[in-house]
């Protein structure tokens, strides 16, 4: 197919994401973000990583897309002491058959909340994440296969660093996106605050079926990039490998004490290779060219723009850069050197 058959089958089949928006507006207020990350999630075969405060709506997003997308619903609490067969699930003896039987764990469900995944101990991450790249779960001597779509949204807290076990850089490098979310605006708390005082709240309509969703993500396929568009992502990547073959800097405010004796501040133009210890894997290729069709097919269009790229870059790669103990000293963030490397690529 041209571009402009892609483009109208694309207006056509994504006509359901408006009715799922706003069906996911009865529960989710504001957070559009999040809710459009969700999507990019489902639609691209990943899955995502949230991280925020207790109280913004992860868990309720989830559910309610579950039931929006008439799909199997399940959350795991992690906990220290979890265990990986409370998650993927274990072979358990019948006394009254004699016979070993599997019992599968609730990651046998089209959407999966791992909610403060950071909680439990890395075997136990380690079993949901193998699950999340082979879509399959090995149970004593049986192999099952994960319904599809499968999605996992974990969530971690920013905040609470005690008793957690941080996910390693391999793991979280499985991840489609990494979301940061923040606290409302004051008008929509105010909407929140009132629904939840009143003594009736709308209930979510199941408004698509999962043969829908799997025929969006096959049409997702054929959303047209093109050339000059891949080589900006790969640009994009490769900046965050080699920054020095991009001439890549970035000014730091440092203080220091002058000939007075009185603290000053002064400004440096450092090289941006210096605050990154190592940059985004092929993955991160992979899932930014994936989001980026994801997030043209959810605005209704067949063909990747750079707007597109710029959109989803933060959440595609702000966990595939590891920050230098300098970025630490100097407070640089991920977040940062994306934007140091948006602003200076140039667009196609």
């Amino acid at each position: 197919m041209d571009i402009q058959q892609i483009n109208e089958l694309v207006k056509s089949k994504s006509a359901f994401i408006s009715a799922l928006r706003t069906e996911m507006q009865k529960k989710i207020v504001g957070q559009k973000h999040m809710v459009d990350s969700l999507l990019i999630g489902l639609l691209g075969k990943g899955h995502i990583l949230l991280e925020g405060v207790p109280g913004l709506a992860k868990t309720l997003a989830i559910n309610t897309l579950s039931k929006a997308v008439k799909g199997s619903f399940s959350r795991i609490q992690f906990t220290p002491d979890l265990l990986p067969a409370d998650v993927v699930g274990t072979v358990i003896y019948n006394m009254s058959k004699q016979e070993f039987s599997t019992k599968k764990g609730p990651v046998f469900a089209n959407f999966v909340l791992a909610d403060e995944i950071n909680r439990a101990p890395a075997k136990v991450q380690s079993a949901l994440l193998e699950a999340m790249q082979e879509k399959q779960v090995t149970i004593g001597e049986q192999t099952f296969l994960l319904e599809q779509p499968f999605l996992v949204m974990a969530t971690q807290n920013p905040v609470e660093q005690e008793g957690t076990y941080p996910l390693p850089e391999a793991q979280s490098d499985r991840f489609m996106l990494k979301v940061v979310i923040d606290y409302p605006n004051q008008d929509d708390e105010l909407v929140i605050m009132r629904q939840n005082m009143a003594k009736t709240s709308e209930e979510i309509s199941s408004i698509i079926d999962l043969k829908q969703i799997k025929e969006a993500q096959d049409i997702i396929d054929q959303v047209y990039i093109d050339e000059k568009i891949e080589n900006y992502i790969l640009d994009l990547i490769f900046a965050t490998r080699y920054p020095a073959k991009y001439k890549l800097s970035k000014k730091v405010y440092r203080k220091f004490i002058n000939n007075k004796g009185e603290e000053d501040e002064k400004v440096e133009e450092v090289p941006l290779e210096e605050f990154i210890q190592y940059g985004a894997s092929p993955r991160g290729s992979i899932n930014l060219a994936k989001a980026s069709k994801c997030y043209a097919f959810i605005n209704g269009r067949g063909f990747v723009v750079p707007e597109d790229v710029r959109a989803v870059i933060y959440d595609v790669l702000r966990h595939r850069i590891g920050l230098s103990y300098l970025a630490e000293a100097d407070e640089i963030s991920s977040e940062q050197i994306i934007e140091q490397i948006v602003n200076t690529i140039e667009v196609p």
